[in-house]
């Protein structure tokens, strides 16, 4: 078949570690011919250009800034985005015949692009991957409200997305849950489960290697160490994340470290650097908390990999059921997991129903503070709990299971050929 797999993400290396990175080398190592469009943003400063990345087909189209940017050009950006998709389909893509569309949120505006394409396609499966359900999570967050006049028009385009696709994969029994009840004019039976899934790779690091890492990062190596690792924006609850960090700042039996970026990042620099100037030091290496910038993939992967409990932060105002992909990671790296989130949200329930993790709901930090001393009474529980998260990461988050969730749709078109 003839793949077209439209993303927000950069992607200009299909070998990099990502859940659409990952699940795009599945459908070429399957035999597939796959057409990644992804953004090239404004201050790469990069034109439209098409390649092929060891056997797949990479489009990178000329953007704005559409991540990482002020408010103003964001919007901007993302409503171009489907008029400069369009148009670099049309001039490099043109004579390709694609089998199956797939997409992910967000943006909420690939509805056009999708048209045109079923338009010259139409045998084409279009299959959406909901990453993000948006206007309602910006509601939740305080960001705009439903009286406001732009969410007419954002819930408008939800629901044109979704009525364009064929199907809707989502990241959880909880998303499908939300999206059937609040969606009555779309047949419940085309929305499913799809969830993050990444190509499992054997890693392990050596007693020696993790020593290493933990120097290099300044955290020790005689204490069990809590990672959180990735965006730190709104969605995240930082107000909760830096009174839970507040109230272990001082302990001495573990340590915590945060590494990431994001719009609320400011707000943990500014909290550590109170901490330093309080206890009068420069670095504050005697503190148990250290916060840090985002890494590369590859070295964010080390460092995980010399930690031992995994956190995941959601704001507690949350109605939608997020499932934050980080979780992978520390579940390939047998980490067993905190996560403190809203109630809606099912990654807590489900890794406390399969035995891999503690949930709680993130208002009180008393409450993330008695998880932590679970963990520590019983410093077993890490092994323990990790192997589960191993083995159920095995057995429903891998590449193979999205793959084929997606594929039995082709499978009944007879119109495809595969």
């Amino acid at each position: 078949m003839n793949i077209i797999f439209l993303t927000l993400s950069r992607i200009s290396n299909i070998e990099e570690r990502t859940i659409y990175a990952d699940l795009m080398r599945k459908f070429r190592d399957e035999g597939h011919q796959v057409y990644i469009v992804s953004p090239s943003e404004r201050r790469l400063g990069l034109k439209t250009s098409l390649s092929n990345e060891k056997g797949v087909h990479i489009l990178n189209v000329k953007t704005l800034n559409v991540q990482k940017t002020n408010v103003i050009e964001k919007g901007i950006g993302t409503l171009l985005l489907e008029r400069q998709y369009r148009s670099a389909i049309q001039k490099y893509l043109k004579d390709v015949k694609f089998d199956l569309i797939i997409y992910s949120t967000p943006p909420i505006t690939f509805t056009n692009v999708v048209k045109f394409l079923k338009k010259q396609n139409p045998v084409a499966i279009s299959y959406l991957l909901l990453k993000d359900i948006f206007p309602q999570n910006a509601v939740d967050l305080g960001i705009f409200s439903k009286r406001s006049v732009f969410y007419p028009y954002l819930r408008n385009q939800e629901k044109a997305l979704y009525k364009v696709s064929d199907y809707i994969g989502c990241m959880s029994p909880a998303n499908v849950t939300y999206l059937r009840s609040h969606n009555g004019y779309y047949p419940e039976w085309r929305i499913e489960e799809a969830p993050n899934s990444i190509e499992l790779r054997n890693q392990t690091l050596t007693s020696g290697e993790k020593e290493s890492i933990r120097e290099k990062y300044g955290l020790p190596l005689d204490k069990p160490v809590f990672i959180y690792g990735g965006n730190l924006g709104k969605p995240q609850g930082i107000d909760y994340l830096i009174q839970c960090l507040d109230d272990h700042k001082s302990r001495n039996d573990c340590f915590f470290v945060v590494v990431g970026n994001g719009t609320e990042y400011g707000k943990l620099e500014a909290w550590m650097e109170t901490l330093r100037q309080a206890k009068g030091l420069e670095d504050g290496r005697s503190l148990s908390v250290k916060v840090m910038k985002g890494l590369p993939k590859e070295e964010y992967d080390q460092l995980v990999q010399a930690c031992d409990v995994g956190l995941i932060f959601l704001d507690y105002r949350f109605t939608i059921p997020n499932y934050p992909s980080r979780l992978l990671t520390y579940m390939e790296n047998k980490m067993p997991v905190i996560c403190a989130t809203d109630v809606n949200t099912d990654v807590g329930k489900i890794a406390e129903q399969n035995g891999y993790g503690y949930w709680c709901e993130s208002i009180n930090p008393l409450s993330f503070a008695v998880l932590v001393n679970r963990f520590l009474s019983d410093p077993g529980r890490i092994k323990t709990m990790g192997e589960r998260g191993y083995a159920y990461l095995q057995k429903n988050y891998l590449v193979e299971h999205t793959y084929r969730t997606i594929m039995r749709h082709c499978l009944k078109n007879e119109n495809i050929y595969l």
